[in-house]
């Protein structure tokens, strides 16, 4: 009877093992003065090939909306949107026009353990202090990774992480 388990058990984990690898996105937003960021990193084992992915701030507990301008919906300081990280991943850099409050990056390639890292300043229009944004704020935000392959969508939690998991490769 063992004997019977131990093979059951291996084979079992051999299969496992032997699937494609998932590749999957984390994405993570840090609250800065004056600047805030957002990372993009791939966690996963496959390169991320041409793709889109998309952060739509609309259903976010604050009301959170991007500020790149000194004029227009956002308050006091503002950040245009600026890639610190990873900018040959992007096909090209996005135009963010004052008070949206979505944002698409192109992505062409994206290798295991690559980061897309970009600076912009997000602003609360729910709150009492507009220009911070905690992670509870984000709570509700949510990104979205659109491929050829495959497409997923994930919810930034009060941590403001959101993780993506993506197709076999």
């Amino acid at each position: 009877m063992l004997n019977r388990f131990t093979t059951v058990f291996t084979a079992v984990t051999l299969a496992c093992l032997g699937t494609a690898a998932q590749a999957g996105l984390l994405v993570r937003f840090v609250e800065g003065a004056p600047k805030d960021r957002f990372e993009i990193r791939n966690e996963g084992s496959c390169a991320i090939g041409a793709s889109t992915l998309t952060l739509d701030l609309s259903l976010s507990a604050g009301g959170l909306i991007f500020d790149v301008t000194g004029r227009g919906a956002g308050v006091e300081v503002f950040q245009p949107f600026e890639v610190v990280r990873g900018q040959s991943a992007l096909a090209a850099l996005p135009q963010v026009t004052d008070g949206q409050d979505q944002l698409e990056l192109k992505i062409t390639d994206l290798p295991p353990g690559g980061v897309i890292a970009f600076t912009i300043d997000v602003d609360d229009t729910l709150g009492a202090r507009a220009i911070t944004v905690s992670g509870a704020e984000i709570t509700g935000a949510t990104v979205s990774h659109l491929s050829a392959q495959a497409s997923d969508t994930a919810v930034f939690t009060a941590e403001a992480t959101a993780e993506l998991a993506q197709a076999p490769c």
